[in-house]
């Protein structure tokens, strides 16, 4: 485990990369009764925090503000070659910008929006919670 990414080495700069480019990661968080809950996301790497946009009633919404301690991770490849994980602490943060003013996020999810016919004010409507992941550890 290390607690930040350097994109000097290797593995820094392959997850760095794939923080980039991979478009679903999960985000794994926990329920009242102690079960994780792990989902598939959305998700934009500022360099130092995740954002995604949760839908309205999702329960990882109400997990993340009473269970902040979430885990993030990318697909491991075929034969778990490709390992990036992160630990961390969720955060909803009301004041931020909704996901159809975010330029690097519609950019990033364009052909996603294209393939389901969705347009972004619309996707900002029904995903209309917006999370922060702060990462504490990374596995890579």
């Amino acid at each position: 485990m290390v607690e930040s990414l350097d994109g000097a080495t290797d593995d820094g700069a392959r997850a760095l990369r794939r923080l980039e480019t991979d478009l679903i990661g999960w985000l794994t968080t926990v329920n009242p009764d102690g079960q994780p809950q792990a989902s598939p996301i959305w998700f934009l790497w500022d360099g130092e925090e995740l954002l995604i946009f949760s839908m309205t009633r999702a329960p990882r919404n109400g997990n993340i503000e009473d269970r902040p301690l979430v885990a993030f991770n990318l697909e491991s490849g075929v034969d778990g070659e490709d390992v990036v994980t992160a630990e961390g602490e969720g955060r909803i943060v009301p004041d931020e910008p909704p996901a159809s003013a975010n330029p690097t996020y519609l950019a990033k999810y364009k052909r996603m929006f294209d393939a389901y016919g969705w347009s972004p004010e619309w996707f900002s409507g029904r995903y209309s919670v917006p999370i922060r992941i702060r990462p504490r550890r990374w596995r890579l």
